[in-house]
C-alpha cells in the first residue's frame, strides 16, 4: 500500500512537473533537435539575408508613413477648422485631436505596461477608475515624449541616428544573395565572337535566367519543407500531448484536395510577388519604372558593341498586332523575354511578377485594415451592447446597401488630387478604400460568435473579477472568434484582386507606372486576333487562376478549422464587383 501511494504521489509530482514545464524547459533537457533545425533556418536565413532585411525595412518605411500621416491628422484638421472659424479655435482643435489620438494611443498601450499604477501610488480607488487613471498618466506621458521630440533638439538627434542605422541598413540589405541577380547576371551582350558577355557562366540569357528562376523555386520549396519539418520537430520532440484538435485540422486539410490546389496556386503567386526583382530577366527600374535613365549594351548590325536606353529599346520592341515579341523569344537587342513584351515593350514576365506584388500588398493591407475594424467592433458591440451596436449596424448596413464598386469609384473620384494617391500610384488609398467597402461583411460573419460569446460564464467571471473591458475582449473574446475572421479573410482575399484588377482594367485603380495585372488586360486586348495574343491572355488567365486558388484555399481552411461552419462564399462573390 505504502509503495502504491508512493508510485502514485511519484506519479502525481511528475504529472505536475509536465503541466509547469514550458517550451523553453523541454528544450532544455532535449536541445538537439531544436539546435539541428534552428541551424538549418539559419542557413536558410543567411543565403537569402539581404532581400530579408530589404522587406524588413520596406515594412518599416511603410509603418514610418503611416504614422507620419497620423501625425498630419490634427493639423490638417485643425488648419481647414482655423480657416473657417479663426486661427486660435483651430488651434485648439488641434490640440484637442492631438490628445485624443494620444489617449487611443496610451488604451492600446496600456495591456502591455510592465507597471500599473499601484506600484508607485496608494491610489484608494475602483479598479475602472485606476484603469481611467493610467490612461490619463500614459497620455500625459505620451503628450511630453511628442512636445520634445517636436520642439526640442532630441527629436533632430532621435531623427539623424535613425538616419544613420536606416543608411547602415540599406546597405546591407544590398548585399548579394543565392538568389541575386548579382550571384546569377542573365542581362550581357553577345560579342562579336559570337560568345555573350555578362552573364552567368557566359551562358546565353536564356539559360542563366532559366537557372536563377529554377533557384527561386528550390529555395522557397525547401523553405516549406523547413518550415513543416520544424513542426514535426516540435511535435515528436516538445509537444506534451500526444494529440491536439490542430492535429484534425491539419489532417483535414492534407485530404482536401481541392484545397491543396488551392494552396500551391497560392504559394506560387507569393512566391512570383516576394521574388519579383530575382524571377524578372529585367530589373524593374530599368524596364519599367525609368527606361529613360539606364542603358544597356548590345551588339549592333555593324559587329559592334553599342549602348542604348531601355526607353528607346523598348519602342522597338512592343507587341502590338503587328510587330510581336512573343513567348521565349529574343528582341531585336538581345533581352529576352520569356512571356513576351507588353505593348508598350515592358518585359511581360517583370510586369507581371511586380503586378502580383502590387496585388498581394493591396489584399493582404485592405483584408487586414478590413479584418482589423471588424474585429475591434464586433467585440465591443458584443460587450457594450445597446447604442454602440444599432449605431454600428446602421453604419454597416449603409455601406452593404452600396455595392462595392459604385462605392469604390465614388471614394476614389472625392480623392482624386489627394496625397494618398501618390503612394504605388494609387494603390495605397485602394487598400483604405477596399478595406471600408469590406469591413462591413467580415463584421456581420463574425457579429454572431462575438455576442455567443459574450454572454460566456468565464467573461462574467473576468467582470466579477475586475477586468477591464479591454483585457476581458482581448484575452477572453478575441480568440475565440479568430477562426471565423481567419475563415472569411482568406475568402475575401480573391475577391479583392480580381476588384483591384477590374478597377485596373477600367482605369479607375492603380495607375502607370507601377504595374498592375487588371491594366495589362486592358492595354493587350485591341491585340488579341493578332499574333500579339499572349499580353491579354497570359494575364487573364493568371488572374482567373489566382482567385479561383484564394476561394479554394479558403473553403479548405473553412473545411479544416471548422467543418460545421456555415460562412458561405459571400468573400468570392463580394469581391465580384458588387
Amino acid at each position: 500500500m505504502t509503495n502504491t501511494l508512493s508510485n502514485e504521489t511519484t506519479a502525481e509530482s511528475a504529472s505536475a512537473d509536465a503541466e509547469v514545464r514550458t517550451l523553453r524547459d523541454r528544450i532544455e533537457r532535449n536541445p538537439r533537435p531544436a539546435l539541428l533545425w534552428l541551424a538549418g533556418a539559419a542557413v536558410l536565413f543567411v543565403l537569402e539575408f539581404g532581400r530579408v532585411l530589404g522587406g524588413l525595412l520596406a515594412l518599416g518605411k511603410a509603418g514610418r508613413f503611416v504614422l507620419e500621416g497620423i501625425a498630419s491628422i490634427p493639423g490638417w484638421i485643425g488648419g481647414n477648422v482655423g480657416d473657417a472659424l479663426g486661427t486660435v479655435i483651430g488651434a485648439v482643435v488641434s490640440d484637442v485631436v492631438s490628445l485624443s489620438i494620444l489617449f487611443i494611443a496610451a488604451i492600446v498601450l496600456q495591456s502591455y505596461l510592465p507597471w500599473r499604477i499601484d506600484d508607485f501610488v496608494d491610489v484608494d480607488r475602483s479598479p475602472k477608475s485606476k484603469a481611467w487613471l493610467e490612461r490619463l498618466v500614459l497620455t500625459a506621458i505620451l503628450a511630453v515624449i511628442a512636445v520634445l521630440m517636436a520642439f526640442t533638439p532630441i527629436g533632430g538627434l532621435v531623427k539623424a541616428e535613425v538616419s544613420l542605422w536606416g543608411s547602415v541598413l540599406d546597405s546591407l540589405s544590398s548585399l548579394p544573395t543565392l538568389t541575386s541577380r548579382e550571384t546569377i547576371p542573365n542581362m550581357g551582350h553577345r560579342t562579336p565572337e559570337g560568345g555573350w558577355e555578362g552573364t552567368f557562366l557566359g551562358l546565353s540569357p536564356k539559360y542563366a535566367w532559366a537557372i536563377r528562376f529554377a533557384l527561386v523555386w528550390v529555395y522557397m520549396i525547401t523553405c516549406l519543407v523547413w518550415v513543416w519539418k520544424g513542426f514535426n520537430v516540435y511535435r515528436e520532440h516538445y509537444r506534451e500531448a500526444d494529440w491536439t484538435p490542430r492535429d484534425d485540422t491539419i489532417r483535414r486539410f492534407r485530404n482536401h484536395t481541392w484545397g491543396i490546389f488551392g494552396l500551391i496556386i497560392v504559394i506560387g503567386f507569393v512566391t512570383l510577388g516576394v521574388f519579383a526583382p530575382a524571377i524578372s530577366p529585367v530589373p524593374a527600374e530599368h524596364n519599367i519604372y525609368e527606361p529613360y535613365n539606364h542603358e544597356f549594351s548590345y551588339l549592333n548590325d555593324e559587329g559592334e558593341v553599342d549602348q542604348i536606353l531601355h526607353g528607346t529599346a523598348n519602342l522597338d520592341s512592343r507587341s502590338n498586332g503587328q510587330n510581336t515579341v512573343g513567348l521565349w523569344e529574343y528582341d531585336d537587342y538581345d533581352r529576352f523575354a520569356p512571356l513576351g513584351t507588353t505593348p508598350d515593350g515592358q518585359d511581360m514576365l517583370t510586369h507581371l511578377a511586380f503586378g502580383a506584388r502590387t496585388s498581394l500588398v493591396i489584399s493582404l493591407s485592405s483584408v487586414a485594415l478590413g479584418g482589423l475594424i471588424a474585429v475591434g467592433l464586433s467585440l465591443m458591440t458584443a460587450y457594450y451592447k445597446g447604442a454602440l451596436d444599432i449605431v454600428t449596424i446602421v453604419v454597416s448596413d449603409t455601406i452593404i446597401s452600396i455595392p462595392v464598386l459604385v462605392l469604390v469609384l465614388m471614394i476614389l473620384v472625392v480623392f482624386q488630387n489627394h496625397p494618398l494617391r501618390e503612394p504605388m500610384d494609387g494603390g495605397l488609398l485602394l487598400s483604405l478604400v477596399l478595406a471600408l467597402a469590406y469591413w462591413p461583411a467580415m463584421w456581420r460573419a463574425i457579429r454572431g460568435p462575438s455576442l455567443q460569446v459574450s454572454e460566456e460564464e468565464w467573461v462574467d467571471a473576468a467582470k466579477s473579477y475586475g477586468q477591464t473591458p479591454n483585457n476581458i475582449m482581448r484575452k477572453h473574446m478575441a480568440p475565440y472568434i479568430a477562426s471565423y475572421i481567419i475563415i472569411y479573410a482568406s475568402l475575401l482575399i480573391g475577391g479583392v484582386i480580381i476588384s483591384v484588377a477590374a478597377l485596373s482594367f477600367l482605369g479607375l485603380g492603380i495607375q502607370s507606372p507601377t504595374p498592375e495585372w487588371g491594366r495589362l488586360i486592358s492595354d493587350g486586348r485591341p491585340f488579341i486576333p493578332t499574333s500579339s495574343w499572349h499580353v491579354s491572355t497570359i494575364s487573364g488567365i493568371l488572374i482567373a487562376l489566382v482567385v479561383l486558388a484564394f476561394n479554394a484555399l479558403g473553403d479548405a481552411v473553412r473545411d479544416a478549422v471548422d467543418p460545421e461552419a456555415d460562412i458561405g462564399n459571400e468573400g468570392a462573390g463580394a469581391g465580384g464587383g458588387g
